[in-house]
C-alpha cells in the first residue's frame, strides 16, 4: 500500500477543500457553561460561520458593511452621527447656560431690591 507524499498534490486537495467550504459554508456551534453548586456562573455561546462573502450575503449576513472598523462608509456614518450628537449637546448646553444666566440675573436683582428695601427701612424713623 502506497501513500502519496505530503508535498505531492496536497496543495490542490487543500485548495479544493477550501473552495468547497467557502462555496457551501460551514457552521460550528458550541456552548461553554461553568456551574458551581448548580449555580450558573458563566455561559459562553460560540457561533462560527466560515463562508465566502457572497455566500454569507446570500444567508443574510453582512455585518461588515456596518462595522466602522471594516468599512469606510460605516466609519463616515459614525463620524457624522457623532458630529450631530456633539452639535445637539452644544446647543443644549448653550440653552441651559442662557437659562442659568437669566436666573442668576433675576436672583441678583432680587438681592439688590432686598438690600435697597432694608436700607430704606433703616433710614425711616
Amino acid at each position: 500500500m502506497s501513500y502519496p507524499s505530503p508535498g505531492a498534490g496536497g496543495g490542490a486537495n487543500l485548495a479544493d477543500i477550501l473552495e468547497r467550504v467557502l462555496d457551501r459554508g460551514v457552521v460550528i456551534v458550541g456552548d461553554v457553561r461553568i456551574n458551581l453548586l448548580d449555580i450558573e456562573l458563566l455561559t459562553i455561546k460560540l457561533r462560527l460561520i466560515v463562508a465566502s462573502v457572497e455566500r454569507a450575503e446570500e444567508m443574510g449576513i453582512d455585518w461588515w458593511r456596518d462595522d466602522p472598523s471594516l468599512s469606510s462608509g460605516a466609519r463616515r456614518k459614525e463620524l457624522s452621527q457623532e458630529r450631530r450628537d456633539r452639535n445637539r449637546e452644544q446647543r443644549e448646553l448653550a440653552r441651559e447656560n442662557a437659562e442659568l444666566k437669566e436666573r442668576l440675573a433675576a436672583l441678583e436683582k432680587q438681592a439688590q431690591d432686598g438690600r435697597a428695601l432694608e436700607e430704606r427701612k433703616e433710614e425711616s424713623p
